[in-house]
């Protein structure tokens, strides 16, 4: 093993950042553990770091390069360990990555003088993907390395901006003696003394950054540099020009010198691969292209060849292979007259079944052979030969109009948008299953995609793409259409409370004047500044994109005077953005003291035009400013700084930042206890759950141990107490609450040796224990990290009381926790607070969701969620259809909402995010476009296509955000860095 150093300034990163112990295992393989050291003699391997320290593990020489990388990650505590790799010169004095798989013997030859150097393997396009502050360290120093060794080339205002960075990491904030002296002393970048002045003046404005922000900030400036993960590799086209091949996260590049002059993308490239000294680059075929089909490149030798297409299929793999592909079946010979005798006799599923293995067949011989054997064998094998190669691609639809396993199809005409008394409706929106109704007539499970027909969408083709080209294709353009397609979706949502809900609610007798009032008062301005702010951001982007020939006048292409001038006029709102946290009080203390305008409130979330919780739209103008700020961020990083818009966007981002600062205590407080408002409405059988002092923590399903086996419950965890439930047969599609479990006192331990259930931990309590199993090791370790955090801090505050159970329930338990199926209609009185007659619930909410999905998230994804929005269009394709249909899409609230145009008043449909997974398609699904990604979830696969790199990259980023639930270790960060 390595050998440890004493001296606690001499180790690496995870000192530095006082990084848990941990194995360090790839976050993209998580919880596995590292192989067991194979038997055999040891040797010695040195290991230099990105610090240029050296480390000593010993090994066995049978053991796989991935035991020894392992071995690496773990000394270091590095948990996302996917992106590094261990390269190390071989024989032939070419410096090449350490195979994972292959033994170390068959790889180093002399172990003992080789020299292996941890290096970042694989450069994402966004640092932002980096979850970990040691990853996001490790990576800056491997900047600092390939800026001092001259392989990240830059100007020199570029490379004094990234040096400053450096320099704030290790001596902290700017004195000028001292910055001088150390510039002096240590040379940082090549020619690094005529730049000196530079580096100061950079330094200066690093004031009290600290050096995980210098290390975000130097890879900020790092990521936009055309050589930023770059290494070269000689070669020369077939004139001999010489010229340099590069992988990165997007596919195959060209250099000449230092300068990249050409690109060959992943979907683009047909296939890679090498003869002798020849690279070959097989390009899919391109009409509009000039290139050939095949492009050629000499490198020096064959190992030449070889080490570079091993490097870019492992860059391919890695960015666009998110899952291992299966390998594909090998095709079966099969006798023509059985499959005909199958497919004459069987039952109707039968035949479903032998035309898919006559299809298969069909594939796998040529057209010229199957028209004799259908010469042979009669018409019936001509009639599948001809649905083979003629109308192949009409199929997956008739196989899902017969095959009663299918899941979704998307051209029945039954289902189209104006079908509203289908019974599939959600909240007034297209049920997201069309199986029939569940006995006793719940509503179907939130898993599958929204079903909108072509009727639904334009349907559109390669012309869309000519003519978006003709629009400008600066970054800070998409940026700006970013700023219009939100602010349209947040007008629409603004007038959910100012048009809406005062038509369906406000002019009611039963709503005080004085809720009315605040209300109006308090949204009617808000509403009015937006509709102009609108109007003045939709005529700047049309003049930016030339529609008119008003830009040749001025300089339109710009935002931030726009936004500058708006922002000052939002000044005097701000005591309006003040209010919404009395209008949400307000609200709920009307409620409590009206029956009759509760119901009305629970009326209006169910109608269409209210597609996420009323409350939820009440803190949107909160929420708004902070999107402000993210847009002004994106476009103050984008803009250099003599750019004639980075003033506006910088005194723009101080404006919207100060009152942003000013509201975020607030703001923390009431998101909270909004949550706790919505999560009353998904219980029976809890009182006073929204009470001063109580935090809500984590949601979502374990499975409890009982007389009867493992049953599935859902979990609730607050600040002081958890509480556990079911989904009952009830007509309201609430959960019924069994017992609570207070934490003063509790104590938890991993179970699953003890009980033989895998991923099981118990909960021991004063008066009782739960033994509880999570769905997966991930799962497991987020429930006790935070329960254990909760644990510590409820012995020392003074909470709120744990008894929250109704009277029939306040044993803290429930008698028998029966079954769900043995639960009755008699649950909707469980609560004295129900009302007289049972109101149907939205069945749709977070909570079902988790149920469905058997899955977790805890308020930090929620705050996180509300932070990530997103609007615009995005062409969709289902898995097995040809077109691509063009929707108005809204991500908010871990959820993707369909519309036909964003002048629509209320989805169509909606699909929840969590459990599915975004990734981008692989070569074999035939993509054959840009800016592509997938959504999956088992069987359940859709594709979207955005219109440039800056949206794909945005629309992967908040569904990320929505698809991977944060840990336990963010809610503690989270708590942290934002004051109560």
């Amino acid at each position: 093993m390595a050998e440890s150093d004493p001296e606690p300034m001499a180790s690496g990163a995870g000192q530095r950042l006082g990084a848990p112990e941990t194995l360090g295992i790839s976050t993209l393989d998580p919880g596995h553990r590292p192989p067991a050291m194979p038997p055999g003699r040891h040797v010695t391997i040195r290991v230099r770091m990105l610090d240029d320290t050296e480390e000593l593990f010993d090994i066995s020489q049978k053991a796989s390069g991935k035991v020894l990388f392992d071995l690496v990650c773990s000394h270091m505590n590095l948990i996302e360990g996917d992106y590094f790799g261990l390269e190390f010169q071989n024989h032939q004095k070419m410096m090449v990555w350490l195979d994972h798989i292959k033994p170390i013997i068959k790889q180093l030859r002399r172990p003992k003088h080789t020299i292996l150097r941890f290096a970042v393997k694989f450069f994402p396009p966004d640092h932002a993907q980096l979850l970990e502050e040691l990853t996001r360290y490790l990576f800056a120093l491997q900047i600092k390395h390939d800026i001092s060794c001259g392989r990240l080339t830059c100007n020199d205002s570029s490379g004094a901006l990234m040096v400053s960075h450096i320099i704030q990491s290790e001596i902290g904030d700017f004195e000028e003696s001292q910055c001088r002296s150390h510039l002096l002393n240590n040379n940082y970048i090549p020619d690094q003394m005529p730049l000196i002045d530079k580096i100061m003046e950079f330094h200066s404005k690093n004031i009290g950054h600290t050096p995980a922000e210098s290390d975000y900030q130097l890879l900020e400036v790092a990521r936009r540099l055309e050589m930023y993960g770059i290494r070269l590799h000689p070669a020369k086209d077939r004139e001999g020009t010489r010229l340099s091949l590069a992988v990165a996260h997007t596919g195959v590049l060209v250099f000449q010198g230092h300068t990249k002059i050409n690109a060959f993308n992943w979907s683009k490239v047909r296939k890679l691969s090498f003869k002798r000294k020849r690279f070959l680059i097989k390009l899919r075929p391109d009409l509009n292209s000039s290139y050939q089909d095949t492009l050629e490149f000499l490198m020096a030798s064959r190992d030449c060849c070889k080490v570079f297409w091993k490097i870019c299929v492992e860059y391919h793999a890695f960015f666009r292979l998110f899952e291992e592909p299966k390998p594909k079946p090998k095709p079966r010979r099969v006798c023509i007259i059985k499959l005909l005798r199958l497919s004459g006799l069987q039952s109707h599923s039968s035949v479903s079944l032998s035309l898919n293995s006559l299809l298969q067949l069909s594939q796998n011989s040529s057209l010229l052979s199957l028209l004799y054997l259908s010469l042979q064998f009669g018409f019936l094998l001509c009639f599948y030969v001809f649905l083979n190669h003629s109308l192949f691609h009409f199929l997956p639809s008739l196989w899902l109009l017969n095959d009663p396993r299918a899941g979704v199809v998307s051209n029945s005409p039954h289902l189209s948008a104006s079908s509203g008394h289908s019974h599939g409706m959600v909240n007034g929106q297209k049920s997201l299953e069309l199986c029939s109704h569940s006995p006793g007539g719940r509503q179907p499970s939130p898993l599958t995609s929204p079903l909108l027909n072509d009727a639904c969408s334009v349907r559109t083709d390669d012309e869309d793409e000519v003519r978006r080209k003709r629009f400008p294709t600066d970054r800070a353009y998409f940026i700006a259409k970013e700023l219009l397609t939100t602010e349209r979706t947040y007008l629409k949502d603004l007038e959910v409370v100012t048009v809406s809900f005062q038509s369906a609610v406000g002019q009611d007798e039963a709503t005080p004047d004085s809720l009315k009032n605040t209300v109006f008062s308090t949204f009617e301005p808000l509403h009015k500044f937006h509709t102009g702010f609108l109007r003045e951001v939709e005529q700047r982007l049309a003049l930016w994109e030339g529609r008119s020939n008003a830009h040749i006048k001025g300089d339109y292409q710009r935002i931030g005077d726009v936004m500058l001038k708006n922002f000052q006029g939002l000044k005097p709102l701000t005591a309006n953005l003040h209010k919404q946290s009395e209008v949400l009080l307000e609200l709920e203390k009307a409620c409590r003291s009206s029956r009759r305008l509760e119901v009305l409130c629970r009326d209006f979330e169910l109608q269409k035009v209210c597609y996420i919780p009323l409350n939820v739209f009440i803190l949107r103008p909160l929420h708004r400013l902070i999107h402000y700020k993210q847009i002004l961020e994106r476009l103050c990083k984008h803009y250099p700084a003599t750019h004639v818009d980075f003033r506006d966007c910088r005194a723009a981002l101080a404006d919207v930042s100060e009152v942003v600062d000013q509201l975020q205590g607030s703001l923390i407080k009431m998101e909270n206890f909004q949550k706790l408002l919505e999560l009353k409405k998904d219980l029976i059988g809890v009182d006073n759950l929204v009470v001063p002092g109580r935090e809500f923590i984590r949601l979502g399903c374990l499975s409890k141990l009982s007389g009867k086996g493992l049953q599935q419950r859902m979990f609730f965890l607050f600040n002081d107490v958890i509480l556990y439930t079911s989904r009952g047969m009830t007509a309201t599609n609430q959960f019924k609450v069994h017992g609570q479990l207070p934490l003063h006192g509790m104590t938890i331990r991993e179970s699953e040796d003890e009980w033989g259930v895998p991923h099981a931990f118990t909960l021991v309590g004063q008066q009782q224990s739960v033994v509880v199993a999570a769905s997966s090791l991930t799962e497991m370790e987020k429930w006790m990290e935070d329960i254990k955090g909760a644990i510590e801090i409820a012995k020392t505050s003074n909470g709120p009381s744990s008894d929250l159970l109704t009277s029939n329930l306040t044993d803290n338990k429930c008698p028998e926790d029966t079954s769900v199926e043995a639960e009755s209609e008699d649950d909707i009185t469980a609560s004295h607070t129900s009302l007289e007659r049972p109101a149907p619930h939205r069945g749709n909410t977070m909570v079902h969701v988790c149920w469905h999905r058997n899955t977790s998230v805890s308020m930090v994804d929620f705050s996180i969620a509300v932070e990530n929005q997103l609007s615009g269009n995005l062409l969709r394709k289902f898995k097995n259809s040809n077109g691509w249909q063009k929707l108005w899409v809204v991500f908010t609230n871990f959820s993707l909402f369909f519309y036909k145009s964003h002048q629509d008043d209320y989805p169509l449909a909606s699909l929840p995010l969590l459990g599915y997974s975004v990734t981008i398609p692989s070569e074999s699904e035939n993509i054959h476009k840009d800016y592509v990604f997938k959504l999956h979830f088992k069987s359940h696969v859709y594709y979207f296509r955005s219109e440039s790199e800056y949206t794909f990259e945005r629309w992967m980023e908040v569904i990320r955000s929505a698809t991977v639930p944060s840990s336990g270790a963010r809610v503690l960060n989270n708590k942290e860095s934002h004051p109560h």
